[in-house]
């Protein structure tokens, strides 16, 4: 499963699915969550802005990645 790094407390679904390389844009990003097609810990998530601390875990179109604190 792939990893995306923490570098604040926290980041937000849209910003996370970019740095995954699962969305080209923060428009796409938009579109794809705003549409059902993101779970957010296995739970559709339709907030842009919701913000993912370490543990959570993303998945989009059969793909998932988990969020990691730098420690």
């Amino acid at each position: 499963m792939e990893v995306v790094q923490l570098r604040d407390e926290f980041i937000k679904l849209g910003q996370a699915l970019k740095l995954a390389g699962l969305v080209e844009s923060g428009v796409e990003a938009k579109i794809v969550i705003q549409d059902g097609q993101v779970k957010l810990n296995g739970n559709v998530e339709t907030q842009r802005g919701k913000k993912l601390y370490d543990g959570d875990v993303v998945e989009y179109n059969n793909q998932q990645f988990t969020i990691k604190a730098n420690n």
